[in-house]
């Protein structure tokens, strides 16, 4: 194995004289297939392309992208693994001391707004060249959005970068159809066929709007200047989010184009994950971070297993619904065993896997019948606001997969780090992985989610109600003391969430205090492209039924709210007394501010 090449010598090492495609990246290059990057290089490769990988480069100025000469196919440009404006800003607009993907944990090595940034330099480098925007970043700002650090609405991506076209969610589909393509000599402005990507024209809706499966979303004039225009929109994306179901998407803007938005590649087949996962990835960073002393974001990964793709979940303030998608796939036993006994074999393995998971570890298998036929539905949750009649919970194929792990040779624990539905795993009527998780997959604490305890505001995240969460605890407990173990729950808590009122706060802060669980850290509500609860936050309504929903919009209730689940710390009395009196609940401060943290 070897890294792509990052350098011209390395290409002509390879007797490359020419590349198909310069693979530009936000982050640091790390050939492991929990990186973006990697995989659409991995990919590219084995279906015959020369690609090189173009990490970091200076954007001050086009000399950076001519590094490798004038690609033969186009520039492919991602932002990284997380979207820029995140990267580099916290929830209060601050910039960040240190970032994970750069060698060192150094900042600054990319620009705000990588993608657009990145297209304009590969423009300046090189005219006429074909530029593709891809990853998170793109993914989630393929059609008009809000964007938190502007506040306002900002266009497409794909308009404001220049870019040719756009691929949304997991692209290595996409990009397979893209690069053959282009080698069969179309112009990559015909290129305008293929699902999971969007393009621009300057063709009337009317030409595309004869199709039945063509539906025009608002115009970007419309929802920059109504919430409620902004709703129907998001609403309408929403819906038409699934291979099956979804529609063609028209999106105008006042310049006369049109964005359009394909329907979305259907997810990989269990076959096809398993061949991207076992491509030839080094599992580590390039060496020349070592002397940086490394990339510190791939410690988390470097000995995990990704074992599946897709959420049905539902989470309002997560993305994964518009960018991996609600069908959920996964490895075949075979291939994730392959994959542990590779890692065995690494200098640096000390017996652990870290986790074998995905966005949600125990979704494993699609929620029911019916998506695999009609896709999934339009207007339902699979879990919210309770499990749906239709859902199968099986956790069967998991345990299969995790039993084979315990017995490869080398591997003394395997964890389970991924996030845990609880209220699935209370739906299956087997036990036995409640049993097995706390049997041998965890490490005296479980991570687990329930966000907040106001119905209001689980209401408005689609999480399940508290009461399921001490259901949960019980059993938890229950397993646990059947086992002859002493294992926690540590349950992680969101302030300021549309919904969330300084009264929703303090119920959060007495339930924490009445049970004990004062979490570590706290997550204050992060607005980002792409995600129900943003709409929210933005439009101050839930745009499926335009009914209003409360939205702690200043920086001082912000501090206010994720104060009052700190309520014990020192540094947080004068907000949470100040809470307490506004809300005409002096009486608390006796409760809250003088116990302190519950042992």
């Amino acid at each position: 194995m070897a890294f792509l090449p990052t350098t011209m010598k390395d290409c002509l090492e390879r007797g490359w004289q020419e590349i198909d495609f310069v693979l530009v990246t936000g982050d640091a290059y790390v050939d492991h297939p929990s990186f973006g990057t990697a995989i659409i290089g991995r990919v590219l490769e084995g279906h015959g392309f020369r690609v090189a990988v173009l990490a970091q480069p200076d954007w001050k100025t086009a000399d950076d992208f001519k590094r490798f000469g004038r690609p033969r196919l186009g520039f492919l440009i991602s932002s990284g693994n997380v979207d820029s404006m995140v990267n580099h800003y916290s929830v209060l607009k601050n910039k960040r001391k240190s970032d994970s993907y750069s060698a060192g944990g150094a900042v600054g090595k990319r620009p705000d707004r990588a993608v657009i940034v990145y297209s304009h330099r590969a423009r300046e480098a090189y005219k006429g060249i074909p530029v593709i925007i891809g990853g998170l970043e793109a993914s989630l700002r393929r059609l008009a959005h809000y964007d938190y650090w502007d506040d306002q609405v900002r266009r497409s991506v794909l308009l404001d970068s220049k870019a040719d076209l756009l691929v949304y969610g997991m692209g290595e589909k996409a990009m397979v159809e893209i690069a053959e393509a282009l080698e069969a000599g179309i112009e990559v402005k015909s290129i305008t066929w293929i699902k999971g990507t969007c393009y621009k024209t300057n063709e009337k809706p009317d030409v595309y709007l004869s199709d039945e499966d063509t539906l025009l979303l608002p115009s970007f004039e419309e929802i920059k200047g109504d919430k409620k225009a902004y709703c129907r929109s998001f609403a309408l994306q929403y819906r038409n989010n699934d291979a099956l179901s979804g529609k063609h998407l028209i999106e105008q803007y006042e310049n006369g184009f049109c964005v359009v938005q394909n329907p979305p590649q259907p997810p990989l087949s269990r076959e096809e994950l398993d061949r991207i996962y076992e491509l030839p990835y080094e599992g580590t960073y390039a060496p020349e971070y070592e002397a940086f002393g490394g990339v510190p974001a791939i410690r988390e990964v470097k000995f995990s297993i990704t074992g599946s793709r897709g959420c049905f979940g539902g989470c309002g303030f997560c993305a994964l619904t518009f960018h991996q998608g609600r069908e959920v796939r996964s490895r075949s036993k075979a291939s994730i065993i392959k994959e542990a006994e590779r890692l065995t074999k690494a200098g640096d393995f000390k017996g652990y896997i870290h986790d074998i998971g995905g966005p949600t570890a125990n979704f494993t298998v699609p929620s029911c019948e019916k998506q695999l036929k009609s896709g999934m539905c339009k207007d339902k949750d699979c879990l919210f606001p309770k499990p749906c009649s239709a859902l199968r919970p099986d956790h069967s194929e998991y345990l299969e997969v995790l039993a084979a792990l315990r017995q490869v040779a080398e591997v003394k624990k395997v964890f389970i780090r991924s996030g845990i539905r609880y209220d699935y795993l209370l739906a299956d009527k087997n036990s036995d992985f409640l049993e097995t998780l706390c049997k041998h997959h965890v490490s005296g604490t479980l991570k687990v989610a329930p966000e907040h305890v106001s119905k209001n505001v689980l209401a408005a995240m689609r999480k399940p109600s508290i009461e399921t969460f001490e259901r949960f605890c019980k059993e938890y407990e229950r397993v646990n003391k059947k086992l002859g173990l002493r294992q926690y729950l540590i349950p992680y808590f969101m302030s300021s969430h549309p919904g969330s009122t300084v009264k929703d706060a303090i119920e959060l802060a007495l339930f924490l205090n009445k049970t004990g669980f004062i979490p570590d850290q706290v997550q204050d509500f992060y607005p980002t492209p792409g995600t129900l609860s943003t709409c929210m936050y933005y439009a101050e309504m839930d745009p499926f039924t335009m009914e209003p929903i409360y939205v702690a919009k200043t920086m001082e209730e912000k501090k206010t709210q994720r104060a009052l689940i700190h309520f014990h710390k020192p540094e947080n009395r004068k907000f949470v007394e100040k809470a307490l009196s506004k809300a005409g609940r002096d009486d608390l401060k006796a409760v809250l501010l003088n116990r302190g943290r519950r042992k």
